[in-house]
């Protein structure tokens, strides 16, 4: 009969797996689906980003600066052209309206996005949209133009970032736009993630992607989270939040320090190479908030939850005087698998902004803690959760 292990020598033979993993991929934090947690049943893309849509570039912009200073930009462009003059169907949902999200009555009038679209924080999304109108003034081709759209998004990262200073420029927005790129996208502590929390650990920038099978129409979703909200943290179907004692109402968070009822936001982004109208982008859209309900938040009081869609399958163009060309459209009937995957994608981005964050110290001492993926190890297999587990 084989000898059970010791918790010390279980413990260490999980921190010693997750410290191979950590150096096998580098400097950065393992993703979760490096850690065996593969969520749903679609397949990822190349990069599991939103980047595995064609054509779709993200950039960031990192501020840390002295003691209290933690925030950034993250840019999303739907191709790499000029925007205005070819824009992006789209459309916009919002869960829970407490936020700013600056252009979105436009979008949803008029079923397009013309800008890069610009994730930040609360008190930065003035600069983020004189920045966005500048850039896109200043775009060959647009002489004449007379106004633009700017869309702009945040949460707020006041706990960990000194954000009545304001610290987000212009310059800062425009190079988070004109160094976006495909490919692997760099994610957690990152960007518009810089000073996020999300269930009481590190939040920040996370990303995911699912390919369809061609029988099942063959397009990809990709989505990019700013996760800054509070819950009750859920893993693959694991209670990681209540098993670690940090939710609401707990004792973690009855510290002076926290919010009680996890007020917070996420800014969420989803990108298809689906033919889609808008008006079918926006049922896309709706089914983001199934993807972060999945991973334990519950939309509390103060969270600004919105999704903002868009399709690259086909461009309107600017200034058109009669009909715009487009491709034949996905039918309602052929849309569930589109909204599976949309919701898989949301909630592995959102795991994947939690494990890849890194603890940050900033505004007034204050450090928030990034997810101990030992313990959550620990957890996952208590409830077989994970693909290792399963064995």
């Amino acid at each position: 009969m084989m000898a059970k292990r010791s918790p010390i020598l279980k413990s260490g033979i999980i921190f010693l797996a997750v410290f191979l993993l950590s150096s096998a991929v580098g400097a950065r934090r393992p993703r979760a689906r490096e850690l065996g947690i593969e969520v749903g049943i679609f397949q990822p893309g190349a990069s599991n980003a939103i980047t595995d849509v064609a054509g779709v570039t993200v950039g960031h912009r990192t501020i840390i600066r002295g003691d209290n200073i933690r925030t950034g930009v993250t840019a999303v462009l739907p191709h790499g052209k000029n925007i205005f003059q070819e824009k992006a169907p789209a459309a916009i949902y919002t869960g829970n309206g407490f936020g700013k999200l600056a252009g979105s009555t436009q979008v949803m009038e008029l079923g397009n996005i013309e800008t890069p679209i610009i994730l930040t924080n609360t008190l930065s999304v003035g600069t983020a949209v004189r920045a966005v109108v500048s850039y896109t003034l200043s775009l060959p081709g647009n002489e004449d133009v007379m106004s633009v759209n700017a869309v702009a998004g945040e949460t707020n990262d006041g706990f960990l970032n000194d954000i009545r200073a304001i610290a987000v420029t212009e310059t800062d927005v425009i190079e988070a736009i004109r160094f976006a790129k495909n490919g692997m996208v760099e994610e957690g502590s990152i960007g518009a993630g810089t000073g996020t929390i999300c269930f009481g650990f590190k939040g920040g920038i996370g990303t995911a992607s699912r390919k369809l099978p061609s029988e099942l129409g063959g397009w990809t979703v990709g989505v990019l989270v700013q996760t800054n909200f509070g819950g009750i943290l859920t893993v693959n179907g694991a209670p990681v939040g209540r098993e670690l004692g940090v939710f609401p109402l707990s004792e973690y968070a009855k510290r002076p320090e926290t919010t009680v009822d996890g007020d917070g936001s996420c800014m969420i982004v989803v990108a298809t190479d689906a033919p889609l109208c808008p008006r079918n982008l926006e049922r896309l859209a709706k089914r983001t908030m199934l993807g972060i309900a999945r991973t334990g938040s519950f939309m509390s009081n103060g969270s600004g939850d919105y999704a903002i869609a868009f399709s690259t399958a086909y461009k309107i163009p600017h200034g058109v005087k009669g009909t715009t060309p487009v491709p034949p459209l996905v039918a309602n009937d052929l849309m569930s698998p589109l909204f599976l995957a949309t919701v898989e994608a949301t909630e592995e981005a959102v795991l994947n902004s939690l494990f890849s964050a890194e603890t940050i110290t900033g505004f007034q001492g204050r450090t928030v803690e990034s997810l101990p993926i030992e313990k959550i190890l620990e957890i996952l297999k208590k409830y077989n959760a994970r693909k290792n587990d399963a064995k």
